[in-house]
């Protein structure tokens, strides 16, 4: 019986490859800078202005101020209270504008009936701004949390319900009469067939309603509040504190676009099939 024995040589694992590293480097750079570059040209610009005198440092505070002003805050606590009971405003009315809105708008969808007559005061009451209604809010609910979460809610009630009426309305009827064709059953057609494709138009809704949520929350904690980054603003505004009301409204934005990302991913997971970037 006879070995072969195979000549076996051990080959060293490839360095990477320092070319195509440096060409992604470069070429994720050029990304940033395009997504992000007039940022940060805004705030480059914004704190060298302060610096030099071009802008009033009374009015608009170098950065490094108003970051120190944030940290302080945050560090001692006198901001993260703030933080808390502003999602917790914004949260609650966002959750049950979503709890409410979206059952009716996919019902009001279906049922063409149903929407044209709900229809005009559902036009109404949308263009009736939602500051104007605080006062009211404030005599029915007074001066506490009911009131504030209620103004936000009723804002952020709309654009959730108007995107759910029009994405139901703008599935492709081909798609449920193919479906009805198969036999499915009403109930089958609207879960595999119609919601699924108006997931989309849905995210878009809860977008603009989180973006109204914050909107509605700065001026709703502007009135009668003693707490929430809204007051702060005012509050920090009232004692001349400038670079303390910039870092609450940095955080407000902050707070918008973390909502935003957050939706954006969810939209991302829910919606695989839809190959539109947003």
């Amino acid at each position: 019986m006879t070995y072969q024995i195979s000549d076996t040589r051990v080959r060293s694992p490839r360095g990477p490859d320092i070319r195509a590293t440096l060409a992604r480097t470069a070429q994720r750079a050029r990304g940033i800078f395009a997504d992000y570059g007039l940022l940060l040209a805004f705030f480059a610009g914004w704190h060298v202005a302060s610096v030099t005198g071009l802008l009033n440092p009374a009015v608009f505070p170098p950065l490094d101020r108003i970051g120190q002003a944030l940290w302080n805050g945050i560090a001692s606590g006198r901001l993260v209270g703030d933080i808390g009971i502003s999602l917790q405003r914004a949260g609650l009315a966002f959750f049950a504008a979503v709890a409410l809105g979206i059952p009716l708008g996919l019902f009001m969808g279906q049922i063409r009936a149903v929407e044209r007559a709900l229809d005009p005061i559902l036009q109404l009451f949308r263009q009736t701004s939602a500051l104007a209604l605080y006062p009211v809010f404030i005599l029915l609910l007074g001066l506490g949390e009911a009131s504030k979460v209620f103004v936000i809610f009723w804002a952020t009630l709309f654009p959730i319900l108007l995107a759910t009426i029009g994405g139901v309305k703008e599935v492709d009827a081909k798609l449920i009469e193919m479906a009805r064709t198969f036999g499915a059953a009403r109930l089958t057609t609207f879960r595999r067939v119609v919601l699924p494709a108006s997931v989309p138009a849905i995210f878009v809704g809860l977008r603009l309603s989180a973006t109204t949520a914050l909107l509605l929350l700065i001026a709703a904690e502007m009135i009668g509040a003693n707490k929430g980054l809204g007051f702060q603003v005012m509050n920090a505004q009232y004692n001349f504190q400038i670079p303390l009301m910039f870092a609450a409204i940095f955080l407000l934005a902050g707070l918008g676009l973390a909502a935003n990302w957050v939706l954006v991913l969810l939209q991302r997971r829910l919606c695989r099939w839809n190959t539109a970037r947003h």
